[in-house]
Parts: C-alpha cells; structure tokens; sequence
C-alpha cells in the first residue's frame, strides 16, 4: 500500500520518535488515515511482537478487527475471557474495561500499547489509570504507549486527569491544510450564524461544561432550528453534487425536534444515538451513504470512529465548551470523495467564534483548572483576532431583519465584500462584534504581551533599582494572592532560560525544571502559593498599569528585577523568557505550592 507523504514520513521518523519519547501522541487530523498508520507500524516495526490496541467502542473495535485481520494473528478481548494473553496471536483488541485479568497479564508483554481517539485517556479513571500505572511498573523497559487522535486535550479541567500523566509529547503528524492542499481533506466553508435568543449565560458550567438537560431547555426555546433550517435550505441548493448532512445535537429531545422539522420540509432524515441497535445503525449509516437518507441527526456517537465521505453539510447545534467536540465533530465532513469540492459548516451554535475554524485549533497535554471558563465569552475567538497586534481583523455581525422581524445574524469578516455588505443577505446592517459584544472584559494575551514589553522598560528607567531591590523580602511576604500572582511571573521571567528546544516534551522538560527550582525556593523560604480556581493575566497588568490590585511596593521590586534582563538580552531572549514564565505562573496559581507538593517532576519532601 502506498503511503500518504505525511503518513511515509512518520514511518521515516518512528525510530527517532521512539527513541526520544516512551509515551507519546500521533496527532493527525480526522479522515488523514491514522489507522492506516497504525497497521504500516505493526507490520513495518512490531511484525511478531505483541500488541494491544485499545479503543472505548465496540463500534471501533469491530472497525479495527477488519482493518488489522488481514495476515495478523489479532483476537479481540471478550468481557468474559480469561488465562494468558496472547496466546496464539500477537495482537489483542480491547476496551480499557474488558476482561481484566487478561488485560493485566498483556500488559508486561507487549512490545507496544496502541490506543485509539486518545484524547479518551483518562489517567484518573476506573480504566486507563490501571492500565497506565501498570505500563509505568511493569511494561518492559523498550515498550511504548502511543495513542492516535486528532484532538489531543482533555474535555476537563481536572489537574488530576490531564494527558500529560499519560503521554510525554504530542507528534504534530499533519495539519489540515497541508491535507487539504493534497487532497486527501476538502476545504470547509463556515456559515456562522448568532441565535440571539439562545440563552447561555444563565447555565451553570462548573463541571466545564453545559449540562444537557439546561442546554436542551434553552436551545428549544429559541429559535436556533430556524436559524439551522433556514440556512441549510439555502447551502444544500448551491451544492453540485447531491446534499448529505450530518447534524449534531445535544440529545434525544433535540434531535426528535429537528428530524421532525426536517421532514416537515420534505428532507428524508433519520436519528442516530448511542442507544440505537447495531443492525439499526448499520442501516442508518448504509442509506446515509447512498443518498437514500440526506439528513442523519447524531447525540454523540459521530463524533468519533464514523466516516462517510460524501457527507458534505456539517449542522452543528451543539453549544459546547469543549474544543475537542468541536474540532472532532467539523473534521467528519472534511473527508474527500469523487465530487466534493468543499464541506459546508452551518453553525448555529456559536460555536465558530468561540473557538474559530476547526483547522486552526491548537492542543496541548495540560490545561489548567477552569480553563473552559474564557469559551462562555461566544466571542472569544474574534476577539483574540482583533486583538492581534500583527494582523488585527474585525468581524461582522449582520442585523437585516428578514423573516418575521429575526435578523439575518450571519457573522463574516469586515473587508470580505465590497462595501461590507452582508454575503448572505446582502444588505449592509452589520455592527462590529467586538465592539458592539465588549468582549474584551478581561486582559488577553496580546494586550499583557504589549503592555509588559512597553511599559516595564518605561517604569525601569525612572527607578531607584538599589532601593526597590533590597525590598524583596518584604514585597514577597506581605503579598496578596493578586500580587503573589505578579511577583511569581517577575520571578519566573528572571530564571526562565532562553536555550532553544525543538519539541513539545524538550519545553516541558525546560518549564518544569524552572517551575521546580522556584517550588524549592518558596517552601525554603516558608513562604506557600494558594492554590486558585483561576488566573486572571490582568493581575500581572496591574502591576505595570492601572495599580489598582498590585501595591506599588510589590509592582516596583517586580519591575527591578525584571528590567535589567530587558536592557542586557535580545528581543527573541526575552520573548522566550516572558513566553515561559506566563506557563510557570499558571501552573503554579493553578496548583498553588506548599510543604506538601508530591508531582513527578517536584517533590516538597526531597527540598
């Protein structure tokens, strides 16, 4: 089988990869063919060895058993099995869940531990953590666990359950463009829309994310199927080849509504759940992809493992605070087929502007606590846009009433038209989302960026360094939280080294080793951080700016350390330190520091 480039040059890398990393991620986009991979590296490296590759569907498992069967000795796990692994084959296919004393037996053998849509790796959970702590204890020594996903970040804020106690590094293996540039993915075409009525701010997220029984009340209550509807009529008539669409829904009671909706206007759809029999679904699914069904309206199994290429209209009806939701479920309708030319993207969810366009998410191994917090702003990706210094763009929201007073609400960027006009409607009743949404409430990452290279400099010059400097002691033990959060990044710039690493598990080695040191320095001085649910950039402004959280005691000795590293390093130097010391003062707020400190990389015990 001839491999896709991106595909052949991982094949080239794994020796390397391998070698630097025992725990790792190979991230590719949706449709890219991660599978294939998988069984190219079966054959290619671990040809009579032994293998457990883990998914948590059946669904996949019988996927997975198709695609690795052919001239492999593969068994899949049943709940009831029991004895010794591997017995008569060399590859074993489970859930994390399933027949555990085989699974526990398997686990010292195997030469390599595969596990499917790896964002699904909970180190916390009832399944994966004793997989993952028996791997740690017991695997061999040149064994490794590789999962496959195109989402690799945890739907929590939990410090508990984040991927980076399970895997060392995210192997970025392909991006969608370049897949799109050859082929392989087509080009999606978003058609935002902001439902206006639809109420989120009310709803309780403290567990991060919406709950379904608050989410289904408010999305029936507005009008966000008309929105849905009224724009899918639209989009599937501009289509060439036949429309096939794919709706996501946040459960039954939403998805009944919209597929009797869809029927009322003469569109043949049918609702597919986690409920939904095996021989029904394989029905389903078969008449969605000879046209036979054009509407199929999924609560949460499409996200994951479904893969009907002529899909070529994505409605997406789910407001969600989860990216990985949302990159997962776009990229189902980005797979190429004879015909399609793009892949249409209705979102009604507000979900586009939250996070912006599926191709350009970014992922990482942590995210701190409360982090999915910023994605109740329905605006916050246009509002990072507009506050890029570099390329600062403004967003359009269209106000043309056009059926029974609703507003057009179609969301486009300024400059896109001529004279701005709406690319829906036409008109030119559009207002500024950014200015008209406030949606800088909170200080962004550009906004601290400008202001500390700006204005540190600036305070630096008119003080008395000598003065400020002997005030240390005092300036860290009379601080607030707020101004702890300061005097932690000022610290953290200063140690923060500017050596140049060429991975994700290198900067981490390099944080962690700083974040360590300053971990040791606290507890030795008997000084503790409070562990916070958040951490607001806009404290450390403060400090520079406005003063109004930051004493100036605590803001001046902050700027003397700080200042002669600005005026002695070069721009680069520094931008790597300020980059660095942002992620340390996070992580240190977000886990707070005390006597009592037992991490893998700081122990409070050993200082």
């Amino acid at each position: 089988m001839k491999l896709r480039n991106w595909q052949q040059k991982i094949i080239d890398d794994f020796p390397s990869i391998t070698a630097s990393y025992k725990r790792f991620i190979l991230k590719a986009p949706t449709g890219a063919g991660k599978t294939v991979l998988a069984r190219q590296i079966i054959d290619q490296f671990y040809a009579g060895k032994k293998v457990i590759v883990l998914c948590h569907r059946l669904v996949l498992l019988d996927q997975l058993q198709s695609v690795l069967s052919e001239n492999r000795r593969v068994r899949t796990l049943a709940v009831s099995d029991k004895g010794t692994a591997f017995d008569n084959y060399d590859i074993l296919l489970s859930t994390s869940m399933r027949a555990r004393e085989v699974l526990d037996d398997a686990i010292p053998k195997a030469d390599l531990i595969i596990v499917d849509e790896a964002h699904r790796v909970s180190p916390n959970g009832r399944g994966y953590r004793r997989i993952i702590e028996k791997f740690r204890k017991e695997g061999k020594p040149s064994a490794h666990f590789m999962g496959l996903t195109a989402s690799p970040e945890r739907r929590t804020g939990d410090q508990r359950d984040q991927l980076n106690l399970a895997f060392d590094a995210i192997i970025d293996c392909a991006n969608i463009q370049e897949l799109i540039s050859e082929g392989i993915l087509v080009q999606p075409k978003y058609r935002p829309y902001f439902v206006h009525d639809l109420d989120l701010d009310s709803i309780n997220v403290s567990s991060g994310e919406y709950p379904v029984s608050r989410l289904t009340d408010e999305i029936i209550k507005s009008s966000m199927l008309d929105y849905a509807t009224h724009a899918y009529m639209e989009e599937r008539s501009t289509i060439s080849s036949r429309p096939t669409s794919a709706w996501f829904c946040p459960d039954v009671r939403v998805a009944g509504i919209t597929r009797d909706r869809l029927e009322s206007i003469g569109i043949n759809a049918e609702i597919i759940t986690a409920g939904t029999s095996i021989k029904e679904r394989r029905r389903i699914l078969s008449g969605h992809h000879t046209g036979d069904i054009e509407a199929l309206v999924s609560v949460g199994v499409l996200t994951e493992g479904w893969d009907n290429p002529v899909c070529n209209i994505i409605v997406h009806m789910r407001p969600t605070l989860s990216k990985v939701l949302w990159g997962q479920s776009v990229g189902r309708g980005l797979r190429s087929a004879p015909g399609k030319e793009e892949c249409i993207v209705i979102d009604v969810s507000s979900n586009w502007t939250t996070f912006g366009p599926a191709e350009k998410l970014k992922w990482t191994l942590w995210s701190p606590p409360r982090s999915f917090l910023r994605f109740q702003n329905r605006f916050n990706w246009i509002g990072q846009q507009q506050d890029d210094e570099e390329h600062p763009e403004t967003y359009l929201l269209c106000k043309n009433d056009i059926i029974g007073g609703r507003p057009c609400s179609y969301i486009y960027r300024k400059n896109q038209t001529d004279g701005d006009a709406c690319p829906v409607c036409g008109t030119y009743a559009a207002v500024d989302i950014y200015k008209e949404r406030r949606l800088d409430l909170t200080i962004s990452d550009n906004k601290l960026h400008r202001i500390f290279f700006s204005r540190t400099a600036e305070i630096y010059k008119s003080l008395n360094v000598s003065v400020w400097d002997s005030l240390g002691e005092y300036a860290w033990r009379t601080a607030t939280e707020k101004e702890m959060a300061y005097l932690l990044f000022c610290e953290a710039f200063v140690r923060a080294g500017t050596d140049k690493v060429d991975t994700e598990v290198e900067y981490w080695e390099t944080t962690l080793k700083t974040e360590a040191e300053m971990r040791a320095d606290l507890i030795n001085r008997g000084q503790s951080v409070k562990k916070q649910m958040e951490f607001d950039l806009g404290w450390i402004a403060d400090g520079l700016e406005g003063r109004r959280e930051v004493r100036t005691l605590q803001a001046n000795y902050g700027v003397a350390i700080v200042g002669p590293f600005l005026n002695s390093m070069s721009q680069s130097e520094c931008e790597t330190k300020y980059q660095r010391a942002i992620k340390i003062t996070e992580r240190l707020v977000a886990l707070g520091c005390s006597g009592e400190d037992d991490f893998p990389y700081f122990s409070a015990a050993s200082t």
